[in-house]
């Protein structure tokens, strides 16, 4: 296995033909350098430097080595300095994208030139993708823990009741319900079942349709706006859901992540 200690010490001496000059750079004895050429010929078993009081001659496999390792140098500068050009791809529940992340997205592209895609998705999907390594990070309602995920809270959300006009809450079941599952949570809160269930998986579809006097629903608190012109109970009895922001547990977060992660924390 190379060391690229030895590997630098190399690249350095073939750069300026001179021992000397590669242990100033490298801030090390000459003899240092000498050293470590030397440990790298033995683990590869060729010798790269034919050796003259005068001058730094390289054998055949020393030039090739050498120029290798120029492409390798600039490759890894490369990786390392292309971050401003990769892209960004977020995973994100269909309400928070529509009703309080784009406002966010919006100051976030502002500063920046990259390619961004925003995915929306349901929790499992979200969850198996940020693991996955196919989103960069993702906005939930699971606190995610592990090895590979950490998860930051970025705010509650509460669930309301909405109708375009007043409604009993001991009667719920003589109005149609607008749900988005089978799981909605109008069915946790009246004891009776409506005999008419409209299920759609898009809040934007149930909120106008509530909007047209069509039925009721329960929906997240932030997906209302004030000129809907909706009746708005608040639901007793129903867990708050806490909404996560997830990333891949980086030791040091890619500026591209961690940019945007600062502007949620602000907002």
């Amino acid at each position: 296995m190379l060391d690229f200690r030895y590997l630098k010490a190399f690249m350095l001496t073939a750069k300026y033909s001179s021992f000397s000059k590669a242990a100033e750079e490298l801030n090390i004895a000459q003899s240092a350098v000498s050293r470590q050429i030397k440990l790298l010929e033995d683990s590869l078993q060729e010798e790269l430097i034919i050796r003259s009081s005068k001058k730094v001659i390289l054998s055949e496999k020393g030039k090739e080595l050498f120029q290798a390792s120029l492409g390798f140098v600039k490759t890894s500068r490369q990786i390392f300095e292309r971050e401003d050009k990769l892209p960004l791809s977020i995973g994100i529940l269909e309400g928070l994208l529509k009703t309080w992340f784009t406002p966010l997205l919006t100051e976030y592209l502002k500063n920046q030139v990259r390619d961004v895609s925003v995915h929306v998705a349901d929790m499992p999907e979200l969850k198996n993708g940020i693991e996955e390594g196919h989103y960069d990070l993702i906005f939930g309602m699971e606190n995610i823990q592990s090895e590979l995920v950490t998860s930051l809270k970025i705010f509650e959300e509460k669930l309301i009741l909405i109708s375009k006009d007043e409604v009993s809450r001991k009667k719920l079941h003589e109005y149609r319900w607008i749900v988005f599952s089978n799981n909605d949570n109008l069915f946790k809160i009246s004891k009776k079942k409506s005999d008419s269930i409209v299920m759609v998986d898009s809040f934007d579809t149930i909120i106008s349709l509530v909007k047209n006097n069509m039925g009721i629903a329960i929906v997240p608190d932030h997906l209302i706006k004030k000129d809907d012109h909706l009746k708005i109970q608040e639901v007793s009895g129903l867990p708050s859901s806490q909404i996560y922001l997830c990333t891949l547990n980086y030791k040091k977060m890619p500026d591209r992540i961690q940019n945007l992660v600062d502007i949620v924390k602000i907002k």
